[in-house]
């Protein structure tokens, strides 16, 4: 299900701006707390959505300073990422021990199980991404490491992925379901290819040409995952490759083409479970080419530890 927030200083008196602003950024991401260089004439707009497994918002607002805190981490009960993308100007993040600044045209990770501060000295608009690290991690191996770490925007797959958080955002309040959940997988799978790329690919025993191609071939089977027919000979001709060249790209990660194909129908699947709507489980498992859905249940099961309907159930998804 998906909520929106919609959020303006503008609505209160000068005197209760900076508490209520203080109370909608808690609500949006997780509690916080936050000094300002003028409470009085502080204003602000926030807006916000979910989009299945993914939260996007925006920020726009006079000069603050954010502080998370070892005692509101105490209170947590899931460890979560926060992507931010400054649009106006730069943003100083402190975390870990390191100290960054962050200029438009990039963007950080800000790990919320950890302390930190973060402020700008002008005011600002912000994008910001909040993700669970259950999440991320399965896209992108230790994202941890990624943390407090600025990561330049102006091109390749992280530029992708911040002119599609905007472009997400621009469909708050009008997307359908079936939007919601394609745009927040979306954001995942981007996201996860541009911290990738930040690496120079996955597996760090690969060359850098044999990363390239396991990337495209990442990118192959997420775009044909409806296809039944999806198999290692599809894959290995649609990108190019030989069959006998894919397979050897796996054994670099561990694993096999039929279980990356695997991983990643369960993965959308679920994904899409959250914003099912009508369509029920069978329905569900057939776009993400199961063509039985006893088998995708057991799948399922062994994969998450509960099963489709246990996991249509659950009242946050």
């Amino acid at each position: 299900m998906t909520q929106t927030l919609r959020f303006s200083t503008a609505e209160y008196a000068p005197q209760d701006r900076a508490s209520r602003w203080t109370s909608a950024v808690s609500d949006a991401y997780f509690p916080l707390q936050l000094h300002y260089h003028d409470p009085l004439g502080f204003n602000g707009q926030l807006s916000h959505m979910n989009f299945g497994r993914v939260s996007l918002s925006r920020l726009v607002s006079a000069p603050a300073n954010y502080e998370r805190r070892q005692k509101h981490i105490s209170e947590s009960r899931e460890e979560e990422y926060l992507i931010t993308i400054p649009k106006s100007t730069a943003i100083e993040f402190r975390q870990l021990g390191r100290d960054v600044r962050c200029e438009p045209g990039s963007f950080i990770l800000e790990r919320g199980d950890e302390p930190y501060r973060f402020m700008y000295e002008r005011p600002n608009d912000l994008y910001v991404v909040k993700v669970s690290k259950a999440a991320l991690s399965e896209r992108i191996r230790q994202p941890d490491r990624f943390c407090a770490r600025v990561i330049d925007a102006t091109s390749g797959t992280a530029s992708l992925f911040a002119n599609m958080v905007q472009h997400g955002h621009a469909q708050i309040g009008s997307a359908d379901p079936a939007a919601v959940d394609t745009i927040g997988r979306h954001l995942l799978e981007l996201l996860g290819l541009a911290l990738q790329a930040e690496t120079g690919g996955e597996a760090s025993s690969a060359s850098a040409v044999r990363a390239a191609h396991l990337q495209r071939v990442d990118q192959f089977v997420r775009a044909n995952l409806r296809n039944p027919d999806l198999s290692p000979e599809l894959i290995a001709e649609g990108c190019g490759i030989s069959k006998r060249y894919l397979h050897d790209l796996f054994k670099d990660v561990n694993g096999t083409v039929s279980q990356r194909v695997r991983d990643q129908r369960l993965l959308a699947a679920r994904d899409r479970l959250v914003n099912a709507g009508d369509l029920s489980i069978a329905e569900v498992a057939y776009r993400f080419g199961f063509s039985d859905q006893a088998q995708f249940s057991r799948l399922f099961k062994t994969r998450f530890g509960m099963t489709p309907s246990d996991f249509k159930a659950q009242p946050n998804t």
